[in-house]
C-alpha cells in the first residue's frame, strides 16, 4: 500500500474516533481562563482553527496569510455577538460540524479554489463558532475577559496550523491531504455521532 494510502487511513480512522463537540452549554464559564481553554475543549473548535491556519499558509500568498484568521476570528466575534443579543441561530450544532467538513474541503482543494471564496467559508464557520461561544458566555462583567480569551487562543491555535504548514513545506501535499481527510471524516463523526 503506498504511503498517502496509508496515511489517508490512517486520518479517517482518527476522524472516526474523534471526541464529541464539548465546547458547548452544559459546564462552568467565566472570565480569561475559560476563554483560553474553552477552544481546546472540544475537537470541533480544535481542528476547525488549526485548519484555518493550514490553509492559510498553503492557500494565499504570504503577505496575505494573515486574512484567514482574521476572517475567522471577525466571524467569531460577530457571532458571539449575535448569541448575547439572542438571535436565534438554527442548528448551530450540525452547522458547526458541517462548517469541521467545509474546511476540510476547503483544504483539499486550497491549490484551486479562489482564495476570495475561502475566506468567505472562514468567516462563516466563524460565525457558527463564535455564535455557540458566545450562547454559554457569561454575560456578567467577565464576558469581555471570556471573549478576549477564546479570540487569543483561536489566534494562537491560527497560528499553531501556519506553523505545521509552514514547517512541513516539502511535505505540504501530503499534509493537505491528510488534514483534509482528519477533518472530513471528523465533521462526519460529529454530524452523525
Amino acid at each position: 500500500m503506498k504511503p498517502i494510502k496509508i496515511a489517508h487511513l490512517a486520518a479517517a480512522a482518527l476522524g472516526l474516533i474523534a471526541l464529541p463537540a464539548l465546547a458547548h452549554p452544559g459546564h462552568e464559564l467565566s472570565g480569561w481562563g475559560a476563554g483560553l481553554l474553552h477552544p481546546l475543549s472540544g475537537i470541533d473548535h480544535l481542528l476547525a482553527m488549526l485548519a484555518v491556519g493550514l490553509w492559510s499558509a498553503l492557500a494565499l500568498p504570504a503577505a496575505r496569510a494573515a486574512f484567514g484568521p482574521l476572517a475567522f476570528i471577525g466571524g467569531l466575534l460577530a457571532g458571539a455577538v449575535l448569541a448575547t443579543q439572542g438571535l436565534a441561530l438554527p442548528m448551530v450544532e450540525p452547522g458547526i460540524a458541517l462548517s469541521v467538513i467545509a474546511l476540510g474541503l476547503l483544504l483539499a482543494t486550497a491549490a484551486r479554489a479562489p482564495a476570495g471564496a475561502g475566506l468567505a467559508v472562514i468567516a462563516v464557520c466563524g460565525v457558527l463558532h463564535g455564535y455557540a461561544h458566545g450562547a454559554e458566555a457569561p454575560l456578567a462583567a467577565g464576558f469581555s475577559r471570556y471573549v478576549a480569551g477564546f479570540v487569543l487562543m483561536s489566534a494562537l491555535l491560527h497560528a499553531a496550523g501556519w506553523g505545521l504548514a509552514a514547517g512541513l513545506r516539502g511535505g505540504q501535499q501530503v499534509l493537505r491531504r491528510v488534514a483534509a481527510a482528519v477533518l472530513s471524516a471528523s465533521g462526519l463523526a460529529l454530524l452523525f455521532g
